[in-house]
């Protein structure tokens, strides 16, 4: 305790676990606008082997008439690897962003809800719910320098919302990396000047196999590229349903294989690898897309594409149908939740400009959102010229629309293996750095939080990767049985649907509320020397949860009985589905109830502790003056 001025000499305690003396160096930051009782100083251990300048809060709190200076927490200079440049990071979550959804989901969003005219909701959703969720996920990384679980020490109560995320972003890999299998698959068999789906003589067709020439093709659905994909590539006809799947098929277990091994080798060593592979996995896709773009407007009926694309149909927007669809495709579209972006800012700078990579990362992904649909839609109206048929009997989304519907618009085209070549190398490059997001959040946030375990091992990271993506790879082969495609579907639907809007609801609740928006908006000063205004503290605290909560409702209601194509699955996959959904979900409230157990106290204690910052709960046990429960502290906006 002492009455002196903070920015007197002397040692000052740590007010975190295991407290450490710090000799104050030099003052490097005072706002004006910032709290009288709090400043920032640059401060050097106490230690004759570690000189290393560290950035920690100073806070001064009253004792018996007089102030204690308290420091609260290093923040940067913590010995964290960082990012070789900003830009390697910026093309890292622009490349997990911009992801196989732009391609296959959102140009076929647009064509049914109205056009041109969905854009309207689409950016009101960007706007009020995804981007602050996005931004908040970039300040919690880059200010606490944590991964998804470790972040939660700012409250933890809410530790169980990392694991979650952490579980989401495994849950996900088991399935999302399958797709860059059977694109590679694709890739390989399109090494001929004769593509495989180009007619129906092969021992993989059925009798209702109709050449892709004829109109009867599309209306049987038995189109030559359809039957190669369900009977040659996932050779579904050898599988009844889920009951009995089959054994792996040997040449997409390879493909998956090399996945992995490509995923291994951009992450092994860490932010610094993978960092490089983004120049080429986020940046090659928009090259091929112009290209194929330049090739689609070269085809008869890809202009008539283009204007059911584009035709805007206000009396859409009447539909509750086309706001709900808006929101939930910019919500994954931008990834908060996953907990990605958050361990990607965590490798940043302190003093990284997280506001202008937060607006250029969400420009660029609805800029290759809207590209996509005319790209994809040159080629739909091609396939509306070429059968006669309306659009509307063309048009699809999914897996359906890139494995199905394209491979059979360029088998007719002149040098079709080149096109096909393109647009599935493409395809692989859109899925590994968004595949290689999700794996970097499951590494980074089980690293972090079990810090102790691996320090001082050597190649504790690389063995880790390995251990992460080995056991990845073992659930993941499952889906490349005859009967995997049911499985796919089934994760698909249940591996971060409702959980990962529950993680980013309770992210949201956890900040703006529990930790607090004063506080928040303080570690974002100091970071970046701009305050939020008041339509981020508002989108915070008021939108952003309003808008999850109402994509969580009507995404129940709206849920329809579920099937793949004539499949209708039986109840005890769904059973497994909703359980595969809650394990994730129940990280939250267990975590919550083990912090609330486990500490000594009153049941008001211990709530007050595991809702303070682990960095101020030594003083809150001194003070028995908890901030969180004041009034103002709920007010604040």
């Amino acid at each position: 305790s002492s009455n002196s001025s903070p920015h007197s000499s002397g040692f000052l305690p740590y007010c975190g676990p295991g407290s450490r003396s710090f000799q104050k160096s030099t003052l490097v930051s005072t706002s004006q606008n910032q709290d009288p009782h709090a400043s920032l100083l640059e401060l050097s251990e106490a230690s004759d082997s570690d000189t290393t300048p560290k950035r920690v809060e100073v806070r001064l709190v009253e004792d018996n008439g007089g102030y204690e200076a308290v420091v609260c927490g290093a923040k940067p200079n913590d010995g964290r690897e960082t990012w070789s440049s900003n830009a390697d990071f910026l093309l890292s979550i622009i490349g997990f962003a911009v992801d196989l959804a732009n391609v296959w989901r959102f140009p076929y969003l647009c064509y049914r809800n109205g056009g041109g005219a969905f854009l309207i909701p689409y950016t009101l959703m960007l706007v009020f719910g995804a981007l602050p969720l996005f931004y908040m996920e970039l300040i919690l990384g880059q200010y606490n320098r944590q991964g998804p679980i470790s972040v939660w020490r700012i409250c933890p109560l809410f530790k169980g919302v990392g694991f979650c995320a952490v579980l989401c972003a495994f849950y996900v890999s088991f399935y999302y990396n399958v797709i860059i299998g059977w694109a590679l698959y694709f890739l390989v068999a399109s090494v001929t000047p004769e593509l495989p789906w180009m007619n129906c003589n092969h021992t993989w067709n059925s009798h209702d196999c109709a050449e892709s020439a004829s109109n009867k093709s599309m209306l049987m659905h038995h189109s030559p590229a359809s039957e190669y994909f369900h009977r040659g590539v996932l050779e579904m006809q050898f599988s009844p349903g889920l009951h009995d799947i089959g054994y792996p098929k040997w040449q997409l277990t390879i493909c998956l294989f090399c996945v992995y091994c490509m995923l291994y080798l951009s992450l092994f060593k860490g932010v610094k690898s993978s960092g490089k592979v983004v120049w080429a996995t986020a940046t090659l896709p928009y090259v091929v897309l112009s290209i194929l773009l330049v090739r689609g407007l070269m085809l008869p009926g890809a202009l008539s594409g283009i204007q059911y694309y584009l035709h805007p149909q206000l009396s859409k927007l009447s539909e509750t149908q086309v706001w709900v669809d808006a929101a939930v495709q910019i919500f994954y579209s931008v990834g908060a939740g996953f907990g990605v972006h958050l361990s990607y800012a965590s490798y940043n700078n302190f003093h990284n400009n997280c506001f202008r990579d937060c607006i250029i990362t969400t420009a660029v992904n609805c800029f290759t959102s809207f590209f996509s649909g005319f790209v994809i839609f040159t080629y739909l109206g091609f396939m509306s010229h070429k059968h006669g048929l309306p659009i509307s009997q063309v048009a699809t989304d999914g897996p359906g629309l890139v494995f199905q519907v394209y491979p059979e618009a360029v088998a007719t085209l002149p040098g079709s293996y080149i096109w096909s070549i393109l647009f599935f190398f493409m395809l692989i490059m859109l899925g590994l750095d968004s595949a290689m997001g999700g794996m970097e959040c499951v590494i980074t946030g089980l690293m972090d939080e079990f810090r102790s375990s691996f320090r001082g091992k050597k190649y504790a990271r690389e063995i880790f990767t390995l251990c992460a993506t080995s056991v990845s790879f073992c659930v993941a082969v499952f889906n490349v049985t005859p009967g995997g495609i049911y499985l796919f579907h089934l994760f698909d639907t249940y591996a971060a649907g409702i959980s990962l809007l529950c993680s980013a609801l309770f992210e949201t609740i956890a900040v703006s509320w529990f930790y607090g928006l004063e506080k928040f908006s303080q570690d974002v000063e100091s970071m970046i020397n701009i305050r939020p205004g008041c339509y981020w503290r508002i989108c915070w605290k008021f939108i952003s949860p309003i808008f999850i909560i109402s994509v969580v409702v009507f995404a129940l209601i709206e849920q329809d009985p579920l099937k793949y194509h004539d499949y209708l699955y039986p109840r005890w996959a769904l059973w497994c589905g909703w359980s595969l959904a809650i394990s994730s979900i129940l990280m939250i409230p267990l975590v919550a109830v083990y912090k609330i157990c486990t500490t000594p106290g009153s049941l008001s204690d211990r709530i007050a502790y595991n809702i303070t910052p682990e960095e101020e709960q030594e003083t809150l046990v001194r003070t028995k003056d908890c901030s969180r429960y004041h009034y103002r502290h709920w007010l604040y906006v």
